[in-house]
């Protein structure tokens, strides 16, 4: 009680904490992967769009220079400064992507000589040119901040040398403040486009995962109180046909299951009490009576002393079925084979019968061959299977009933055989409700009959164990077939024996 109760307390803290079980795997597993997975992709989103355009900058950038710029400029080199000058303001003036790009022009001091914005240039340290200066390919690029603060793409081209001196060199200005607006721009529709998905994400994921939580949680209460004892507790139907309707169903299944059984123990324990009470207090009271009678009468002494060992017969038919159930239960029903004739102990059988037969008014019919039936088997355990299924016959049949008994021998192939015997009767019958579980352990279909409910399921196992099948076949109100095929050698006979139909149509006296 204390770790049921232990358990409960843990269950209903798992309850209370926000995220548990499903919905915390589902975070740490999914949700987290998915926004790291959306991370990822909106960074190396901006990052090529960035690139993209700063790849088309930098092109803008390089196209403006080219041999017509060097061979304009050709002109002017070797000449005075003001010359120079005179040339770079006619091409500055020329220049046709003002409005796009700022460009100047550099004399062989560093100075800058011209610009398209119409400014003067103080004299400041350029960046690209310095390094064009070093560069081999007489170029260099330049990405950051202007000497006002602006951010700007530059790249700087050296004019053609004289006498192996610089003569100059012709920077193209390219502002980055509108691309970069626009990348904050951009930065900001991904933001919330990332944003979104991820509040699409959460809140389908809340759904979905809710659609999973409630209904577990639900079946995981019934299953609860299922295992405190509550058996009237049902999982209520779901929404959906999926796994968790089919584990609803399923769950429901097994309560009905475990309650039907729990029904037919009570039922068993209270078949098996009276069936032992009876016979108990009729050896009790015949006991007492003997004991009273002493020798006196020697006739009631004789009756008496039948009674009781009649039944002790009943109350030892009684422990050796509970006997047989418990082996069954454990796995330790065992068989003790030998080589025996299956017809041989069917005749025996109802041989017994005969007599009841007579006693209780119920015609036997019996109808088998003479041929023999040699098999593997366990005499004792067969001649119980036949007991126990012709007792049944007759005691769900009336006064004035029949029970056929038949036997048929079906030859198979290389030597072998199946003995086929069916007893049908013309009692009570069985309904087809409880027809598929007249084998199972403790059930009875008719609690007014004496039984322990037992005989049939251990019939079945004996008749399994020697690898055969026991078959039933009813129609309520009108009578019950079993039929039993056991697997036998077959033997030819040289010649062919007349079938014996006995028929016992003895009524008792009344």
């Amino acid at each position: 009680m204390a770790a049921l109760e232990e358990e409960k307390k843990e269950q209903k803290k798992a309850e209370k904490r926000p995220l548990s079980g499903i919905a915390r795997r589902w975070v740490l597993n999914t949700f987290l992967i998915v926004w790291i997975i959306l991370l990822i992709f909106a960074v190396v989103f901006l990052i090529i769009i960035q690139r993209f355009y700063m790849s088309t900058v930098t092109n803008k950038l390089s196209s403006q220079y080219s041999n017509s710029v060097a061979n304009y400029f050709s002109q002017y080199i070797g000449g005075t400064s003001d010359r120079f000058e005179t040339g770079a303001r006619e091409y500055v003036q020329n220049f046709q992507q003002k409005d796009v790009m700022e460009v100047w022009v550099i004399d062989s001091t560093g100075r800058v000589v011209v610009s398209s914005s119409g400014f003067s240039i103080e004299p400041q340290t350029i960046p690209d040119y310095e390094a064009a200066l070093k560069s081999e390919t007489r170029t260099a690029t330049y990405k950051g901040a202007s000497s006002s603060g602006e951010s700007i793409a530059a790249q700087t081209f050296l004019l053609p040398t004289s006498n192996g001196e610089e003569t100059g060199a012709v920077r193209y200005i390219i502002s980055l403040a509108d691309l970069e607006n626009q990348q904050g721009k951009l930065f900001i529709i991904i933001f919330f486009v990332f944003l979104i998905l991820v509040l699409i994400i959460i809140i389908s994921g809340i759904l979905f995962i809710d659609s999973i939580i409630s209904p577990v949680n639900e079946i995981n209460k019934i299953a609860t109180r299922v295992a405190e004892g509550d058996l009237t507790a049902r999982a209520p139907p779901q929404k959906y046909e999926d796994e968790i309707s089919e584990l609803a169903n399923n769950i429901n299944y097994m309560v009905e299951e475990i309650s039907s059984t729990d029904k037919m123990k009570n039922d068993f324990i209270s078949t098996v009490s009276h069936e032992m009470k009876t016979p108990l207090t009729a050896i009790k009271g015949w006991g007492e009576t003997l004991l009273d009678v002493g020798d006196t009468d020697p006739e009631l002494t004789k009756r008496g002393i039948e009674v009781i060992i009649n039944e002790s017969g009943r109350l030892t038919n009684v422990v050796n079925d509970l006997l047989d159930l418990s082996r069954i239960v454990n796995g330790r029903l065992t068989l003790r084979t030998d080589r025996i004739d299956a017809l041989a102990e069917l005749d025996e059988t109802i041989f017994v019968f005969k007599e009841r037969s007579m006693r209780e008014g119920i015609e036997l019919i019996y109808n088998a061959p003479h041929n023999p039936t040699p098999m593997v088997g366990d005499a004792d355990r067969l001649k119980q299977v036949f007991v126990n299924i012709l007792d049944n016959a007759f005691k769900y049949n009336e006064q004035g009933g029949k029970v056929f008994v038949s036997a048929e021998i079906i030859p198979g192939e290389e030597g072998t055989a199946t003995l086929k015997v069916t007893v049908e009767d013309t009692g009570c019958g069985i309904s087809e409700e409880d027809l598929p579980k007249v084998k199972q352990k403790f059930y009875k279909s008719n609690i007014s009959v004496k039984g322990s409910g037992i005989g049939l399921a251990v019939c079945d196992e004996i008749v399994t164990m020697h690898n055969g099948t026991l078959d039933i076949a009813s129609v309520l109100g009108e009578g019950t077939t079993v039929t039993v095929t056991l697997p036998i050698e077959y033997v030819e006979v040289a010649e062919t024996i007349p079938a014996a139909n006995e028929t016992e149509e003895e009524q008792p006296d009344v």
